[in-house]
């Protein structure tokens, strides 16, 4: 399944791995550029280009149609996994917004590339035959991330690197996994462990069109924050902040009373680390609910997926009536 990225674009200029153009290469000529996926993918393979973007331009629609689709797929009893093709800016996010959304029993193995498929040496095809290997394998489960021979969950993994082929890391805990000739070796001999959701992609089955998702945003605590963008968000509706938090989870005396402010407007606030290794002690008495070792912009997809939960439970109450 296509979504563009770096992974189908091109450049004028030939060999060049910098200033190419994005989604220029539907998935179809991507996979025909690869003979030997048909060796790995021995059941056949089907092709389908669900978008065609740059990845920085990911959009909530994009998400909810790719979730759609990938639900699909993954309920054909003859569909060993679904890989997508995808870019690397927001790959991460978009990884934990379809494992939250279909906590997928198969294997769902996002695949990118850090150079264009014009370029010298480009990366896109070995990632490509990779995932390939790992959505075929028996034991893979859940949502994946493939790039560079290595294999990442989705809570984990993130992007580190703005040019180099290695540009994905899942912090402390290490890859999950590793591809080598065309065979997954696990990290300690030891594969993911498999959902036990009876019900695996009931969630996108009950998500509202994307239009009339919650609004949330991300802020920063930094020296000098003043807090005027957090009034400015309430001003405009916001629903939910997620604070990339300094440290442990602290936040600038300024940045706090603003955000106390919103909080009594009725703005759902929660506290993630700007760090980007370990994971913040939990703190019984802190102001704010932590992210729970997420990302901030894993967080907010956490966030956004808790408000929609809870207006759609609103309207079930509502609908039941009193009593």
């Amino acid at each position: 399944m296509g979504t563009g990225g770096t992974i189908a674009g091109t450049s004028s200029v030939a060999g060049a791995n910098t200033g190419y153009t994005a989604a220029q290469i539907g998935v179809a000529d991507l996979i025909d550029a690869v003979p030997a996926l048909r060796d790995v993918a021995t059941g056949g393979l089907v092709a389908e280009q669900v978008a065609q973007l740059d990845s920085k331009d990911m959009t909530h629609d994009v998400w909810l149609r790719l979730a759609r689709h990938c639900a699909q797929h993954l309920a054909d009893p003859d569909v060993q996994g679904v890989v997508v093709t995808h870019g690397t800016d927001t790959l991460e996010e978009t990884a934990w917004f379809l494992q939250q959304v279909l906590r997928p029993v198969k294997p769902l193995v996002l695949c990118s590339a850090m150079r264009p498929a014009t370029a010298m040496a480009p990366d896109g095809p070995q990632n490509l035959l990779d995932a390939a290997v790992v959505a075929m394998e028996p034991t893979a489960s859940g949502v994946l991330c493939v790039a560079a021979g290595e294999i990442h969950g989705a809570r984990e993994v993130s992007k580190i690197h703005p040019l180099r082929l290695h540009a994905f890391s899942s912090g402390d805990l290490g890859p999950l996994g590793f591809i080598e000739e065309r065979r997954v070796r696990w990290a300690r001999n030891l594969p993911p462990e498999r959902p036990h959701d009876a019900a695996p992609g009931e969630l996108v089955r009950t998500l509202p069109e994307a239009d009339l998702w919650p609004s949330v945003e991300i802020v920063m605590s930094h020296a000098g924050v003043t807090g005027a963008l957090v009034k400015a968000l309430v001003e405009q509706g916001v629903d939910g902040v997620i604070v990339a938090a300094t440290g442990n989870g602290t936040v600038n005396v300024e940045l706090e009373k603003a955000l106390e402010a919103a909080e009594e407007e009725g703005v759902v606030v929660r506290i993630a680390s700007r760090c980007a290794q370990g994971q913040m002690l939990s703190d019984p008495g802190a102001r704010w609910a932590s992210a729970n070792g997420l990302s901030p912009v894993k967080a907010r997809i956490s966030l956004l997926l808790d408000l929609i939960d809870d207006d759609l439970a609103a309207q079930e109450e509502d609908a039941a009536g009193p009593g």
